[in-house]
C-alpha cells in the first residue's frame, strides 16, 4: 500500500505521539524508529539511502501507511519522491525546549552511562534478540552524528542544524502541501489538515523522558513494547 502521511520532523519533536495519532484516526501502521529493534534487517534500506543508492522504499513499507521520526525524516526528500501524493506533517518544537529534551533522551543513548552498557552486554552473550539489535543502536548513535555533528554538547551548533532541516523541508514542500505541527496544538490542526473528524479522545502525548528511558533498558534487555493506545 502507498503512504499517505509522511513525517519529516526529526526526533523528540513530538513523533511518537504523531505516530499514535496517525494510527487512532485511522491511517494504518505507522513506521517509526522503534520499528527496527523489532526488524532490525531493515536497517539496510536507510543504509542504501545514506549511501545514495536505489532504495524499494515500497518494499520497506509495504505494511504501512504512513512514516515518521527518524530514519526515516533524514530520508524524507528519497521518500516524499518515491510518494508524491502523501500529505506531509513536520513536527517541530521550540529550538531551546527541543535541544533540552534531546540531550536527556536521544542524546543521552549515545553517551549512555557505563553501568548500562554493562547491563546490555551481561545481556548479550545469552539472548539472540539483543544481538540482532545492536546493530540498530550502533546505526542510531551513527545517525545523531550525522545529523547533528560529533559535539552533541555543542548547543549552538546543534540547534542551527534542527533549524535548517526545517528550512529545508519548508523550500521542498509549498506550504498548503506540509503542516508544520506543534503537539500541543493537539487534534484540531492535524485533523483539519488530514480531513477526518476530531477524536473525543485527549491528543496522546507519550515518550517523555522516563518513558523514552525505560523503552530503552526493555529493546537493551531483549524485550517487547506492549503496543500503547490512546488515552
Amino acid at each position: 500500500m502507498p503512504l499517505k502521511v509522511i513525517g519529516t520532523g526529526l526526533g523528540r519533536t513530538g513523533t511518537y505521539s504523531l505516530k499514535l495519532a496517525l494510527e487512532h484516526l485511522g491511517f494504518g501502521k505507522c513506521f517509526h524508529m522503534l520499528e527496527l529493534f523489532h526488524t532490525p534487517d531493515k536497517i539496510r534500506y536507510f543504509r542504501s539511502a545514506e549511501r545514495g543508492a536505489r532504495v524499494k522504499w515500497g518494499e520497506l513499507f509495504e505494511d504501512y501507511s504512513s512514516v515518521v521520526d527518524y530514519p526515516a525524516a533524514r530520508y524524507y526528500t528519497q521518500i516524499t519522491d518515491h510518494y508524491p501524493d502523501a500529505r506531509i506533517i513536520h513536527t517541530h518544537r521550540d529550538p531551546n525546549e527541543w535541544y533540552e529534551s534531546a540531550l536527556e533522551t536521544i542524546f543521552w543513548v549515545n553517551r549512555m552511562p557505563a553501568s548500562m552498557i554493562v547491563k546490555f552486554g551481561l545481556h548479550l552473550p545469552f539472548k539472540r534478540e539483543i544481538r540482532r539489535r545492536l546493530p540498530v543502536l550502533l546505526y542510531n548513535r551513527k545517525l545523531m552524528h550525522l545529523e547533528f555533528g560529533k559535539d552533541l554538547f555543542d548547543k549552538d551548533e546543534v540547534i542551527s542544524r534542527y533549524e535548517k532541516h526545517t528550512e529545508n523541508v519548508l523550500k521542498k514542500f509549498s506550504s498548503g502541501h506540509v503542516l508544520i505541527f506543534n503537539s500541543k496544538d493537539g487534534w484540531e490542526p492535524l485533523c483539519r489538515f488530514l480531513d477526518v473528524p476530531v477524536p473525543s479522545e485527549p491528543y496522546p502525548h507519550y515518550n517523555k523522558r522516563d518513558e523514552f528511558v525505560h523503552k530503552v533498558n526493555v529493546i537493551g534487555k531483549g524485550g517487547y513494547l506492549p503496543k500503547d493506545k490512546v488515552r
